[in-house]
């Protein structure tokens, strides 16, 4: 049911068209001067803004209209805010303040993955520092100018950053409609490449090719070694040692030898070409 809400909403926000750089500008310049008009339209022309970054988080919320409006809050915040001074564009601007109130909302009402207290708070104020940082440059700050602004050290801030993360559903659904696909959907298969497989073929025979030049002894120890039988476990030096009947540092140092071999075929044939 609160699928089909949010899928209406949608819907509705198609009405207000997305801004050119230069709106943005113009309604920023009208915002500062108390303009309540050129602010409805900042807002409302930026609310698919909105939609879109909760998607990053439905497999977390159950309720995805709470999540939206708060992100919506965030988004208020950000047009108010706001100056063209800021060379930068206002979806790129609201973004932090979006996630912001929208991580808000999600610690408030869930606890997905329990942290470690004095971990969880430092968190926080991360996220604190860099959306104030944000607002005072108008750019991401660094990981230095966020430690320096909380008072901690780069060590502690990079540990405590590992656990910024979300989490996402592969079933979530990133589109809408009859022909609407999952986020699994978008991850690429690799089980099965025409152009990889081709590529693995021609590689495989250059380097056939490339052994074929080699002396006996160096092109059996570089079958043994990097499995050309297609074993399940590769050979160690000392089972190519014993096979080959020679001592383990005598098959290292062949290896090596081939190695070289082939890496100078190799080298004198780009030259050539």
């Amino acid at each position: 049911m609160e699928h089909e809400i949010a899928s209406e909403y949608l819907a509705q926000l198609k009405r207000y068209p997305l801004l050119s750089a230069e709106e943005e500008r113009e309604l920023s310049d009208r915002i500062q001067e108390g303009d309540k008009a050129a602010l409805d339209k900042m807002i409302k022309c930026n609310l698919r803004l909105v939609v879109s970054l909760s998607k990053n988080f439905l497999n977390t919320c159950e309720s995805v209209m709470d999540l939206i409006q708060e992100g919506n809050i965030g988004l208020i915040t950000a047009a108010k805010k706001f100056n063209a001074s800021y060379k930068t564009r206002f979806s790129t601007y609201a973004y932090p303040w979006i996630i912001q109130y929208m991580i808000r909302y999600l610690n408030s009402h869930s606890a997905m993955i329990s942290l470690p207290t004095r971990k969880d708070q430092i968190l926080r104020k991360i996220q604190n520092a860099r959306q104030e940082l944000f607002s005072t440059n108008g750019r991401m700050p660094t990981e230095q100018q966020i430690a320096s602004h909380i008072g901690i050290s780069m060590a502690l801030l990079r540990n405590c950053l590992k656990y910024e993360f979300t989490i996402a559903s592969l079933d979530t659904l990133v589109s809408e409609g009859e022909n609407s696909v999952s986020l699994g959907d978008l991850i690429s298969d690799t089980t099965y490449s025409p152009e990889n497989q081709y590529l693995n073929k021609e590689q495989k025979n250059h380097i056939r090719s490339l052994m074929n030049k080699l002396p006996l002894n160096e092109r059996k120890v570089i079958w043994y070694r990097y499995n050309f039988e297609c074993e399940q476990k590769t050979k160690t030096l000392r089972e190519v040692s014993s096979l080959l009947g020679v001592s383990p540092e005598a098959i290292r140092q062949t290896e090596m030898r081939a190695i070289r071999h082939m890496k100078n075929e190799t080298a004198n044939a780009n030259v050539t070409a």
